[in-house]
Order: C-alpha cells, then sequence, then structure tokens
C-alpha cells in the first residue's frame, strides 16, 4: 500500500507540473484589444483632462505603461492578425482590409495555449473570416463572384465565413458578436449551449463585459485565455444615457460619446478586475491593455451628426503624435499599452522601450511553458520588464501598409510613404515634426537597408514604391512642412 501510495503521488505531482513554470503556476492571460482608440484617450495617459479611465488606470498602476507600445498595422484587420498570430501578418498576406482573411493554416495564440491546458475563450469583434472587399480572397475562392462589377457583403455566404469564425480558430467558448447578434455555445447565465445565434438588444459594450465575466465565472478553477476585442470607440457612435451623464458640458458631440464609449470599457475593466479579486486570481492573472490602431482623425475631426453612421471622427484623440489611422506615422500605430501580472511584475512602471503587440503571443507562450516558437516575430518582454533582461527587446520594428514602410531601430525612425522619404529622431522634442534625412544619409543607408531585407522575406516580397493614393491628403496636411 505505501509503494502504491508513493507512485500515486508521484504520478499526482507529474500532473500538477503541468499548470506551473518554473515553480510558478501557470497564469490567467486576458488581451483586451479595444478599437480606433487613440494614444491619448486614457486619464493615465496624462494628455487630456477630459476622459475618465479610473480602472484602467488602477490596472496600469499595479503593473507596467509602455509609452512606446505600436501595433503592426494602422488598420483594424491586418493590426488583429499580427496580434492573433504574433507574426507580421505580411508573412501571410494580411497587408490590409482588402487582402485576405486569416488563413486556415496560420496557428493562432489560443491554439498554442490550448496546447499549455488552458481553456479559451473569446467575444466582441473578430473581424479575421472573409469580406466582400476582399477581392484577391474572392478572386480564388468565389468564382461565381467574379462576373460581378461590384460586390456586396451580402455576397459572402456564411457557409464561407463559418471555417474562419473564432469556433473554429482555437476558442473553446465564445460568445461572439460585435453588435447585438451573437455566435455563441455559452449563455450569460454560465451555462453551456449547443452552438447557435443570439439576439441581446442592451447595449453592445455591456454585452461584451457580461460575456467576459461570464467566461471567467465558468472556468476561475484552471488556466484560462480569454480575448476580449471591445467594439470601441469605432463608429457608429452608441452611448447610453449612464455613460452620458458622466461628461456634461461643451464639447463636440462626437468627443462626448467617445468618452462615454470608453467610460463604459473601463466600467468592464473593474468589473472584470473585480471577479479575479474575488476568486483570488487576480495576482497570478496576466492582462494586457492595447488598442488596434491609432484613431481617425479625418484631418479635421470634424463634428458630424452621431446618426451619420459612416466613416467618421470617433471623438479620440492621438496626441502627442502626428497623423492619425491609415497612417504608419506615431499617430496611427502608437497606441495604448498596459500589462498587469502583480506575481511578477512591480507595479507603477513605465517603460519607454519600443515594443508591439507581436509580443503578447511570445510573451503568453513563454508564461504558459511552451517552447518559445522561433515562428514568432515577438518578444516575451517578462525579463526585461522584472529586469532580468537589459537592452531593447527588439533590435527593430518593421511597418508596411498600402504605399507606405517604416523601420524603428532604438530612437530612429525612417518612413518612406510614396516618394517621400522621412528620418525623425523619436528620442528628440521635435518627433515628427523635424525630417532629419539630408543631415544623416549613413543612417538612412543602414535603416533603409534593414528594411528592405525584412521586405524580402513577406509573402507580397518587396517596399512599395508607387505615388501615394488615400494617403496623399493626409501626408500633405499632417508633413506639409517636411518635404
Amino acid at each position: 500500500m505505501n509503494r502504491f501510495r508513493s507512485i500515486t503521488l508521484f504520478f499526482l505531482a507529474l500532473a500538477s507540473l503541468g499548470a506551473t513554470v518554473s515553480g510558478v503556476e501557470k497564469p490567467n492571460i486576458i488581451v483586451i484589444f479595444t478599437d480606433d482608440q487613440g494614444y491619448s484617450d486614457l486619464g493615465v495617459q496624462g494628455v487630456t483632462a477630459d476622459i475618465k479611465t479610473p480602472n484602467i488606470d488602477k490596472l496600469a498602476a499595479a503593473g507596467v505603461r509602455m509609452t512606446a507600445g505600436y501595433v503592426t498595422a494602422p488598420q483594424c484587420i491586418p493590426s488583429r492578425a499580427g496580434l492573433l498570430s504574433g507574426r507580421y501578418q505580411q508573412r501571410f498576406g494580411v497587408d490590409h482590409n482588402g487582402t485576405y482573411p486569416m488563413p486556415l493554416d496560420e496557428v493562432l495564440l489560443p491554439q498554442r495555449l490550448r496546447e499549455a491546458g488552458y481553456v479559451t475563450g473569446m467575444t466582441g469583434k473578430w473581424h479575421l473570416e472573409p469580406n466582400h472587399v476582399q477581392l484577391p480572397w474572392i478572386r480564388e475562392n468565389m468564382n461565381g463572384l467574379n462576373h460581378k462589377k461590384k460586390i456586396v457583403p451580402q455576397d459572402i455566404p456564411l457557409s464561407a465565413k463559418m471555417p474562419y469564425f473564432p469556433s473554429a480558430r482555437g476558442f473553446d467558448e465564445y460568445f461572439y458578436g460585435q453588435l447585438n447578434r451573437f455566435w455563441c455555445n455559452y449563455d450569460l447565465d454560465g451555462n453551456r449551449i449547443e452552438p447557435q445565434w443570439l439576439d441581446d438588444k442592451r447595449y453592445r459594450l455591456d454585452v461584451q463585459t457580461d460575456a467576459a465575466v461570464t467566461f471567467i465565472e465558468r472556468n476561475h478553477g484552471r488556466p484560462f485565455f480569454f480575448y476580449l476585442p471591445y467594439f470601441a470607440p469605432h463608429v457608429p457612435l452608441e452611448a447610453t444615457d449612464k455613460y452620458l451623464r458622466r461628461f456634461p458640458g461643451e464639447m463636440p458631440e462626437r468627443r462626448r460619446y467617445c468618452l462615454a464609449m470608453m467610460s463604459a470599457i473601463d466600467d468592464g475593466v473593474g468589473k472584470i478586475l473585480k471577479t479575479i479579486r474575488k476568486h483570488r486570481i487576480e495576482k497570478n492573472t496576466l492582462i494586457f491593455f492595447i488598442s488596434d490602431n491609432g484613431a481617425p482623425l479625418k484631418i479635421h475631426k470634424e463634428d458630424l451628426p452621431i446618426s451619420f453612421k459612416g466613416g467618421a471622427w470617433d471623438g479620440s484623440l492621438n496626441d502627442p503624435w502626428v497623423g492619425e489611422k491609415g497612417m504608419i506615422s506615431e499617430g496611427g500605430i502608437r497606441v495604448p499599452f498596459i500589462m498587469s501580472w502583480p506575481a511578477r511584475i512591480s507595479g507603477g512602471t513605465v517603460y519607454d522601450r519600443p515594443v508591439i503587440s507581436l509580443d503578447v503571443a511570445a510573451t503568453s507562450v513563454a508564461v504558459a511553458g511552451l517552447d518559445t516558437s522561433e515562428e514568432l516575430d515577438g518578444a516575451n518582454l517578462i525579463p526585461y520588464l522584472t529586469g532580468e533582461k537589459t537592452g531593447q527587446p527588439h533590435e527593430a520594428l518593421y511597418w508596411r501598409f498600402w504605399e507606405q514602410s517604416a523601420i524603428r531601430m532604438g530612437d530612429w525612425k525612417y518612413l518612406k510613404a510614396g516618394k517621400r522619404e522621412y528620418l525623425f529622431d523619436l528620442g528628440s522634442k521635435e518627433h515628427e515634426r523635424a525630417n532629419l534625412i539630408n543631415r544623416y544619409p549613413d543612417k538612412v543607408g543602414i535603416l533603409k537597408k534593414k528594411l528592405e531585407s525584412w521586405a524580402s522575406e513577406l509573402k507580397t516580397p518587396g517596399l512599395p514604391n508607387g505615388d501615394l493614393r488615400r494617403e496623399g491628403e493626409w501626408y500633405d496636411t499632417y508633413f506639409k512642412d517636411q518635404d
């Protein structure tokens, strides 16, 4: 009996190692990814006085606020593809919204974490399934549409989209939807249900928060990964009186709605923190809070009526950076970026070295105890934030989008937009307001060579060299004195 008991205890101990990493329990992982939120719009950023985000500010106080946090693209689909794959999305052809959906053979973060024993879940905006503007994918996969002059959303059948849904991409539990209709396999009472569509007419952000809290309530007893891409403050702008009343006074109405939507997200973060605190898992929960790209200012920040549902300023701000969504200047790609893991990361830290959304996958895979995949382009940030490693997590960061390309190495950034070239010292007071292209030709040569080498590895190799099209007015406006 003693021998049997010893063998049993040995195997129980061995099994328990599956829930630990170097003697520390595997952390739960939550990734909150907002939509079109500019750098300014967190109270903790200290940029604007009208924003109220006390819960997100507390998250930053308990962790690390990145002042040089980037995403891989200034647009929704490619940015999400980079985040969830952990690889530059140009490697598999998702260069912008009009190219391809997330390829089915690309391994996503939830699929990797499943291997480490995590239960995975999501709610909110997905945006990685086929859509009607992805003409290369349509030509290759929807032969019946090639004769049409104009393709509309209804032309892409649900059957073509379903293999790309979160339910088929590594998520065990899902309450997927960005407005009021959700594809889900659990309900908000905490019951597991057969996959089905459910309608919920309540405010979209409150529903997404409830879905996140319900998942945690269902799964708090084992390591979990939850992806929460809130659909805000992206248009259409919507908010209830509960949130609008928090922002009285004179201001553009679009700004008021943005502030109200961010306040709803902040309440949601507060509910999530309260839930993990209740279950005593707050210390060992790693939380990322990032925006998918900068705000779409539409240059003039025109205060169009809220009833206007088309593309317009969403009320968010990118200060102090130059530019906006769609540009790979700082205003389009430098975003709010917070990490919190009380068990490992000291609170109240500000980190100023460049990091990028690719690091979410690399960090998550590492802390889950998986071998760091050589396929991933990101870095495990934990050793840099704990002081175990010095130096910079990345030798260089890269971008290619529409007719733009850029590289950042240290404080230097080389940006090419059409035929225009810029060199910026991002560590200087002038930042992207002083083009040093003619002053440091040797530095330009080094950066260009490095950027060209990276671009040669992509699915469509090379750098764009055509004239600016849709970006032209932006660069004419934001960089008019620097050409």
